[in-house]
C-alpha cells in the first residue's frame, strides 16, 4: 500500500512560501501523492490552484484532488481545469470528486443541495468525455488542451451511499473513501464498488485510495482536537466521531496502516492535523518500519 500525504491549505496554517516547501519536502520524502480537501464557504486555498502553484516545486509525486465538490462547479470549465493542471504536471493528476455535505456550499454557488447527487450523475460522463479530449458533440470541438494520458487524468469518486459504486463503474476508475470513514462501512462499500464494476463488465479492477487525519507528537492529541473541532464546527456530534478515529501515537499509526492494507486498500492517505514539517519527517521515519507500506524513492 502507497501512502499519500495532505497539502494543508487552510488560510491560517501556512504561507505561501511554506505551503511551497511543504510540497517540496513531500516530493523528496516517501509519499506518493499529495492531496488537498475543497470547501467554498471556509477559509481554503481553492484546491486545484493549490495543486497547479506546487507543480513548479515538485517533480515525481502525484496530485490528488481530494476531494473537488463537482457540482458546485461548472462542469465544462472543470474539465478544462483539471486537464490543463494534468498536463503542466506530466500527468500527474488523479481528480477526485463527490457532492459534500455542506448546504452553505450550494447557496454561495447558486446550487440546490437536494439536487446535487442527479448533477454528479450528469456530469461523470461529461468530465470523462472531455478529460479524455473529445468533442462535446458534432458541432462543438474538443476543450482545452489534449490529455497527456489516453482517458485523460484518473477519475475517482468519493462518498458513502451505494450510488457511489454504480458512478464508479458508469464513469470512473476508482473509490476515494472519505476521510474519517468507518474501515467496516468503507470495506462494505468496497465490495458493492467490486460488483458493480463487474456488471458493467468493465476490464481490469478500479482503485481505492483511503484517508484518515493524523497527529503526532508531544502535542498530537490537542493539535488533532482542535483542528477537527474548527472544521467539523458546523455539526459538533460529526466533528467527535472524526476525532475518535484520529491516530495520534506510532501505535495507532501503524494499526491504521495495517488495517488498511489488509483490507485491500491501494493507496491511504494521511491528512495532518497540525502544518509542522517535523509531521513530514515524524511520519515518513514511522512508516519505514512497517511491512505494508510501499515506499516511494
Amino acid at each position: 500500500m502507497r501512502i499519500g500525504i495532505g497539502l494543508p491549505t487552510r488560510a491560517d496554517a501556512l504561507a505561501a512560501a511554506d505551503l511551497l516547501a511543504w510540497a517540496e519536502r513531500a516530493d523528496g520524502g516517501p509519499y506518493s501523492s499529495l492531496a488537498v480537501l475543497d470547501r467554498v464557504v471556509y477559509p481554503a486555498h481553492e484546491p486545484l490552484m493549490a495543486l497547479a502553484a506546487v507543480v513548479g516545486v515538485t517533480r515525481r509525486i502525484g496530485l490528488l484532488a481530494s476531494i473537488v465538490i463537482a457540482p458546485t462547479r461548472e462542469t465544462t470549465l472543470l474539465a478544462r481545469q483539471a486537464a490543463s493542471l494534468d498536463v503542466l504536471s506530466g500527468g500527474r493528476l488523479s481528480l477526485g470528486l463527490g457532492i459534500g455535505v455542506r448546504r452553505d456550499d450550494y447557496t454561495a454557488t447558486g446550487q440546490v443541495f437536494a439536487q446535487r447527487g442527479r448533477r454528479l450523475d450528469e456530469q461523470l460522463p461529461l468530465l470523462r468525455r472531455l478529460l479524455a479530449g473529445r468533442p462535446l458533440d458534432g458541432s462543438i470541438g474538443a476543450v482545452g488542451v489534449p490529455p497527456t494520458r489516453p482517458g485523460g487524468p484518473e477519475l475517482l469518486v468519493g462518498g458513502y451511499v451505494s450510488a457511489v459504486a454504480r458512478r464508479i463503474a458508469a464513469s470512473a476508475d476508482g473509490f476515494m473513501a472519505p476521510g474519517g470513514g468507518e474501515p467496516d462501512r468503507m470495506a462494505a462499500l468496497w465490495r458493492e464498488i467490486e460488483a458493480a464494476w463487474r456488471d458493467a463488465g468493465r476490464s481490469g479492477s478500479p482503485r481505492w485510495v483511503g484517508s484518515s487525519y493524523v497527529a503526532l507528537g508531544p502535542r498530537a492529541d490537542e493539535q488533532a482536537a482542535a483542528y477537527i473541532r474548527a472544521t467539523y464546527a458546523f455539526d459538533p456530534a460529526l466533528a467527535e466521531r472524526r476525532l475518535a478515529g484520529i491516530p495520534t501515537s506510532p501505535a495507532a499509526v501503524a494499526d491504521v496502516v495495517r488495517r488498511q492494507a489488509g483490507m485491500g486498500v491501494h493507496e491511504f492517505v494521511f491528512r495532518p492535523c497540525v502544518a509542522e514539517p517535523a509531521l513530514l519527517d515524524r511520519l515518513a521515519d514511522l512508516l519505514a518500519t512497517l511491512p505494508d507500506v510501499e515506499l516511494q524513492p
